[in-house]
């Protein structure tokens, strides 16, 4: 899919946009004052494979504690900023890499113009962030229609990053995140067409796990397919090591990032005569940590399966008691069913080795 093209802006040693691969953000849970907690997960979600962080900054006090976590992280950190500048100017001075800033809330031009200069000496960028949360809807004259959310989302972001960069401030990267899929959707796609400045793609308050999932599959997964989005974060209610998680394999589906091997399997039916769910589960288990591309098929049938995953490098399908190992579509050799996981994996080792 050929990507929009966008200016480069850097949060820390980190490149979004300007044709860098798309990265994956979250947002620590942790209270930020508690350096000790705030670092630790830190460092967790990094291993995870996240690329940027972004810490709430509600408080003085939380503002102060971006320098001391800073020592002990190596991940560019964004300062998220609501209402009081005069966070944004500490955060900056305690070596933030970015500041984010809600034209919802923090609207006065002296204090933009404070945060803007204090963000040009310090060479760090800007994200402007709306929500839809934070939109005002202006009142309206009697008989005319309501103000489209998505629109009003879109102006306010465009129109705001425009008075940064009259400030002299190029590096901005906007988001326009709503909590309903259909108008996240239509405000990325109205602000593509109206300005370069790289999109930070996340749907907003998406819930728990399983809502979450599905929103930001549809709403981020949407957007990137059609070539919109830099960098992303899935928002979901719960600990963040899940958000890095569903981040990358929204990325891994649309062939953003190789990632490792990957497991397809069908959805059962009445000719499956094998426990296929823990026979995934078993080979979810086993599957070797390596960032090599593979996809692995564990199919319930040994009349259909093979055929219905003739695109997979290696798989296994059961029957009553046993199942084949096959490769693109061909058998291999028969097995008996307890045998078909661990067989599976020597069959995936086997195929690394000559890679």
């Amino acid at each position: 899919m050929e990507r929009r093209k966008t200016r480069p802006v850097f949060k820390g040693k980190v490149q979004v946009g300007g044709g860098a691969p798309v990265s994956v953000q979250s947002m620590t849970k942790t209270h930020t004052e508690d350096v000790e907690a705030t670092v630790r997960q830190i460092h967790e979600l990094e291993a995870l494979g996240c690329d940027i962080i972004r810490v709430a900054v509600p408080t003085m006090e939380a503002a102060k504690a971006i320098g001391p976590i800073k020592k002990q992280i190596a991940l560019p950190l964004v300062a998220d900023i609501h209402f009081d500048h005069h966070l944004a100017l500490e955060s900056i001075a305690q070596g933030a890499d970015c500041v984010r800033l809600n034209p919802g809330n923090l609207r006065r031009r002296a204090e933009v113009e404070a945060v803007v200069r204090a963000a040009k000496d310090a060479d760090i960028s800007v994200r402007v962030g709306v929500n839809s949360g934070s939109i005002r809807r202006r009142g309206r004259q009697q008989g005319a229609e309501e103000p489209d959310l998505a629109q009003l989302m879109t102006d306010a972001a465009v129109e705001y990053a425009g008075l940064i960069e009259s400030l002299g401030l190029r590096h901005i990267v906007l988001s326009l995140k709503a909590s309903d899929v259909p108008t996240t959707i239509a405000a990325y796609r109205a602000a593509a067409k109206r300005c370069d400045y790289p999109l930070h793609l996340g749907v907003t308050a998406a819930g728990p796990i399983e809502s979450a999932t599905i929103k930001s599959a549809i709403g981020i997964g949407g957007l990137l397919a059609e070539g919109i989005g830099d960098t992303i974060r899935v928002s979901l209610t719960g600990p963040p090591h899940e958000e890095v998680r569903l981040g990358h394999e929204i990325l891994q589906a649309l062939e953003l990032e190789p990632g490792g091997p990957h497991i397809i399997s069908c959805p059962t039916c009445g000719r499956c005569q094998i426990d296929l769910v823990s026979l995934v589960a078993e080979v979810k288990r086993k599957m070797p940590n390596v960032e090599v591309p593979l996809t692995v098929a564990v199919m319930g049938c040994v009349v259909n399966g093979p055929g219905e995953a003739a695109q997979a490098d290696v798989g296994i399908a059961g029957g009553k008691g046993f199942g084949f190992v096959f490769r693109g579509g061909t058998k291999l050799r028969k097995v008996p069913e307890e045998e078909l996981a661990d067989e599976l994996i020597r069959e995936i080792e086997s195929i690394l080795r000559k890679r």
